[in-house]
């Protein structure tokens, strides 16, 4: 599934090709998690901002010159990977595939959302502050990398739930892009035991783990992501993280600290890797 590291790699990848281009046409395929939410035919003419992320959401900003025809609004495209999706440019016309489902031809490329669960989702929205794109984004917790974000709003946020810290990471509601390989990473690094009581968490642990959350998504994002089935960018460059996981997909390895065999539990139906020792319970 693709985390806000594949995310934002996707978004640095589309970001510079897209901004002024004009859009052309927009084909819609099989249904996806939600419906486009206006007609294909409104958008051709507008030419798209610069684009941004929030979690796992890319924003498309489009704008229509005035007087343009079809009349439309200003507003944006909401677009989500879901479970497998991944964008891709092509310089020409391309025939669409059986899992192509969202194609946007654009001035600058064909921008195309293939997506063969269909879990993802486009959808138009009149800007990011209003439905239906500020209720989608309202459940998201704090950036990683906001300033904002400090160990002491970390740990009064933590105290509030009463699970495990590493199914709180997973769920996004108190701070977003820890999917389930950079959760267990970054816990790995913080010495934290994924089984502790988010409730209970200290300061101290909670200064570990912001740092540890930073640095496992900050390298995520210097490597490319993690592709550990089909992920790649844009440009069609895969990520290299998992090659690099200290815990993450070894159940039975050496732990790189401490050789210690590294184990595997179940969590919140996602599998959990972590080292007993490194990451005992206090």
């Amino acid at each position: 599934m693709p985390e806000l590291p594949e995310v934002e790699v996707t978004r640095r990848s589309i970001a510079a090709r897209l901004q002024g281009a004009r859009v052309l046409s927009v084909r819609v395929g099989k249904p996806l998690r939600w419906p486009l939410g206006c007609e294909p035919q409104s958008l051709v003419g507008s030419r798209l901002g610069a684009v941004t992320r929030r979690g796992k959401y890319l924003w498309l900003p489009l704008q229509r010159d005035a007087g343009a025809q079809p009349k439309g609004s200003d507003g944006g495209l909401l677009l989500h990977l879901g479970m497998s999706g991944s964008l891709a440019f092509h310089d020409g016309a391309v025939e669409p595939g059986p899992h192509a489902h969202f194609d946007l031809d654009t001035s600058q490329g064909l921008l195309r959302l293939t997506d063969p669960r269909r879990f993802g989702a486009v959808l138009w929205s009149p800007a990011l502050d209003a439905d239906p794109a500020a209720t989608l984004l309202a459940r998201l917790g704090a950036e990683p990398f906001d300033p904002a974000l400090t160990p002491q709003t970390l740990h009064a946020a933590c105290r509030q739930h009463k699970v495990a810290i590493k199914t709180l990471l997973l769920g996004g509601q108190v701070v977003v892009g820890a999917g389930n390989i950079y959760a267990c990473e970054a816990l790995f690094r913080a010495g934290i035991d994924p089984r502790t009581r988010s409730d209970r968490l200290s300061l101290p642990k909670s200064v570990r783990l912001l740092t540890a959350l930073r640095e496992t998504l900050g390298r995520a994002l210097e490597v490319g992501g993690s592709t550990l089935r089909d992920f790649s960018d844009a440009h069609g460059v895969a990520g290299a993280f998992q090659a690099e996981a200290g815990v993450y997909g070894r159940e039975g390895q050496p732990c790189p600290r401490c050789a210690t065999a590294v184990r595997r539990i179940v969590q919140a139906q996602r599998s959990t890797f972590f080292c007993p020792v490194c990451q005992r319970r206090a």
